[in-house]
């Protein structure tokens, strides 16, 4: 059951924490095990505090630079592994890692078979749309807003889309620029704690397996000191200790992203036109 005050707890004290996406970014570990246990792959580490990977087929390289701009991971994608990227997904250092490590994951299983089983006919194949998700838990769509934009209930965490023109050069340079972006906070939108920048041809299933856990109304483990002392006001938080078994909740955390998104409602009326590039190398 809840604590009356559970900020009155040990700092270090484990508790859970409701919503995830005002949690802080938590423990790293488990993309680091994704990312260091994934067959092939290969790691560097430099400056002592950067981490990079490259995938066997050497098309995706992931970065882990602590001291850059954004601090947190940048993924890149290139079917020519010494040509522009096709997509680039950057998450800042503060992005809580349950969203990163969703995408990663999915990346990883995906990438021996260029992600065939996740696309149309695929057996891992379930059509869901970040839409779909935003709207199964009662996000509302911002009218006449641009870009498009989808807010949570609470109004702390934002899910948004460009539309209109857009070089395509510009969001692989820019992340702000890119086409999708999460981001929350006490105004997610103008000062957000954390952004979270997936460019156009991003994946949509990876960008799906990070919407199913950034709308996941589940709690997540944090130690009581690593919520950020600007959510408090504005999070649940559980001792972990004293947590009242839920069996829904159990199943939650037992499933994988993708299969938490197999159940879907109809996604909400959004924009027809997405943002439109020119001068495009690829052929879509």
């Amino acid at each position: 059951m809840p604590s009356p005050d559970p900020f009155a707890l040990d700092p270090h004290s484990d508790v859970l924490v409701s919503p995830s996406y005002l949690a802080g970014p938590g423990d790293r570990r488990s993309i680091f095990n994704t990312l260091d246990f994934a067959s092939d792959w290969t790691k560097t580490v430099a400056f002592g505090t950067d981490t990079y990977y490259t995938s066997p087929c050497q098309r995706v390289r992931v970065a882990n630079a602590v001291e850059s701009f954004y601090g947190g991971w940048t993924i890149s994608y290139a079917e020519d592994p010494l040509g522009v990227p096709d997509w680039i997904t950057t998450f800042d250092r503060n992005t809580p890692n349950e969203i990163v490590a969703a995408f990663t994951k999915l990346l990883v299983d995906g990438l021996h078979n260029n992600f065939a089983d996740y696309l149309g006919g695929g057996r891992q194949y379930t059509g869901v749309s970040p839409a779909s998700l935003t709207a199964r838990h009662q996000w509302e769509p911002v009218h006449g807003s641009r870009p498009f934009r989808m807010v949570s209930p609470d109004g702390h965490a934002a899910y948004q889309m460009r539309v209109g023109w857009l070089h395509e050069y510009d969001e692989l340079l820019t992340p702000e620029k890119s086409t999708w972006r999460m981001s929350a906070g006490t105004d997610p939108v103008y000062t957000p704690s954390w952004q979270a920048f997936f460019s156009r041809y991003t994946p949509q299933h990876l960008i799906a397996a990070s919407t199913a856990v950034f709308t996941d109304p589940t709690p997540v483990p944090r130690a009581l000191d690593h919520i950020p002392d600007r959510h408090r006001p504005l999070v649940s938080v559980t001792r972990a200790d004293m947590a009242k078994p839920d069996p829904r909740a159990e199943a939650a955390l037992a499933r994988s992203t993708q299969a938490q998104a197999m159940h879907t409602h109809p996604p909400p009326t959004a924009p027809t036109t997405l943002a439109v590039h020119v001068g495009s190398r690829r052929q879509r």
